[in-house]
């Protein structure tokens, strides 16, 4: 009797472990690259909504948002330099959030279509992803200047190559 009431716990837990994978983001790695610095960083302090069916891609919702005071490039006077006024002020902006509006499904993966806020400015964008056991491997390229973050004059110089690692 015991040997049957510790299986049927490990079936349920095993089972609550799957509907909660099928259902949200457990861990995010967002790093990215600023192209015409070559300079690589990461971002951190994620938070999630979002609501994912991976039978059925296209009813998920993505939504989420990350701190901008913890942007790291490996340099802490440009780190500190990025999280200020001229760049992305931190202080009054202190997320930068996105939120989905539809996915569509492709030969590879899904592509995500949805709204990126930074310092206040929201744009559309897609991310692309793959799908490899219970992660999400997505990627995009956004240009800072239309977000208000001038690093370089021309915007073709301000790109941004952003790399999502999301495990369910």
């Amino acid at each position: 009797m015991k040997s049957r009431g510790i299986l049927f716990l490990v079936l349920l837990l095993l089972q609550s472990t799957l509907v909660l994978a099928q259902n949200g983001i457990s861990k995010a790695e967002i790093s990215f690259t600023f192209v015409s610095k070559d300079v690589d960083g990461s971002i951190s302090g994620f938070s999630s909504s979002s609501s994912i069916d991976l039978d059925n891609i296209a009813t998920s919702k993505f939504n989420g948002s990350v701190r901008v005071e913890t942007i790291k490039t490996g340099n802490f006077l440009r780190d500190w330099s990025l999280k200020g006024k001229k760049y992305f002020d931190a202080d009054t902006h202190p997320n930068i959030r996105f939120e989905s509006t539809s996915i569509e499904t492709t030969d590879t993966g899904f592509n995500v279509m949805g709204q990126l806020t930074i310092k206040g400015k929201s744009k559309p964008i897609r991310i692309d992803f793959v799908q490899t056991g219970n992660q999400l491997k997505g990627t995009t390229t956004l240009f800072s200047s239309d977000f208000g973050i001038n690093i370089k004059k021309g915007r073709e110089d301000n790109e941004v190559i952003v790399n999502f690692l999301l495990t369910l």
